[in-house]
């Protein structure tokens, strides 16, 4: 899934966000925003849009005073979701299908999504997750749910800070197999590394290692050899959010996407409308939404 060129607004209002998050100085500000808007001419408008953002952050991370300008977002978020997790953890654990709510869950906390939206309140993200439960996925939940029965490996990819307190309540529902969860290799808007995964105690439950990228997403050929080496021994990946459906929805092999479609760009290129919920294997997808259930 190539192409950059309808995401260019999109990129400009990130670096400003950036901007914003780093500095109160209106003409450092300015500096800043005008260098940004210079480096949009040595964008790769065939490239992915991952690829395309990750050159823009790490050239501004270059000029800003802080290498993580979200760093105080993602405390906020991940604070706010792990005083969520005792009773959205109780829901699940008391629904007539407890991996399909967990699945849900998981893919409401795509909300918390920075990359997409400059400004995402508490208020929102608590409703979404009072409808999470009569939400219908989009996709294929039965060859999802065979899929995690049969693999021995599953390799997990992490999103954004404070979902991934909802991934954890996922990753406890995948029982019998021995999973393997990969952050971002550095900080690039509000995705979550390494310290958003020790936030959320999940060293107590799977492996975790990144990718040793500073994409929004996963660009295999940006990512270490370890994290290549885990990606293909993997028997299921589970890819959370917009920027790895982006990054690796041409790739073939048995990677189910869970993402909530945020942006009309999203939208036109998956065939979801806005606000959908995706659980699919891009190769062979089946656009059937699983019974609502209402636990």
């Amino acid at each position: 899934m190539k192409s950059s060129i309808d995401c260019i607004p999109c990129f400009v209002r990130q670096a400003a966000d950036a901007v914003r998050m780093s500095t109160s100085s209106d003409e450092e500000r300015k500096r800043l925003m005008r260098a940004v808007l210079e480096w949009m001419g040595d964008i790769d408008l065939d490239a992915s849009p991952p690829a395309a953002i990750q050159m823009i952050h790490r050239r501004l991370r270059g000029l800003l005073p802080t290498d993580d300008p979200y760093r105080a977002a993602k405390a906020r978020q991940n604070d706010f979701a792990a005083r969520l997790m005792p009773s959205i953890r109780r829901r699940i654990s008391e629904s007539f299908d407890p991996l399909t709510m967990a699945v849900r869950y998981a893919i409401t906390g795509n909300i918390i999504d920075l990359g997409a939206k400059n400004g995402i309140e508490f208020g929102d993200i608590y409703s979404a997750l009072q409808s999470a439960p009569i939400q219908p996925i989009f996709g294929d939940m039965t060859a999802f749910k065979k899929a995690v029965t049969e693999a021995q490996n599953i390799l997990y990819l992490a999103d954004n800070a404070g979902e991934i307190f909802f991934d954890r309540l996922l990753i406890e529902h995948l029982t019998g197999t021995r999973v393997t969860l990969a952050m971002r290799g550095m900080p690039v808007i509000n995705d979550a590394t390494r310290e958003d995964a020790l936030a959320a105690g999940l060293e107590e439950i799977v492996e975790i290692i990144d990718n040793g990228s500073d994409a929004p997403g996963t660009i295999l050929e940006d990512c270490s050899p370890e994290f290549q080496r885990c990606f293909e021994a993997a028997d299921l990946i589970i890819a959370k959010g917009q920027g790895n459906f982006e990054s690796l929805s041409d790739v073939s092999g048995n990677i189910f996407f869970l993402f909530l479609t945020k942006c009309p760009i999203i939208s036109a290129r998956s065939g979801y409308d806005m606000g959908t919920y995706v659980a699919a294997n891009w190769f062979g997808r089946m656009d059937i939404p699983v019974e609502r259930g209402l636990q």
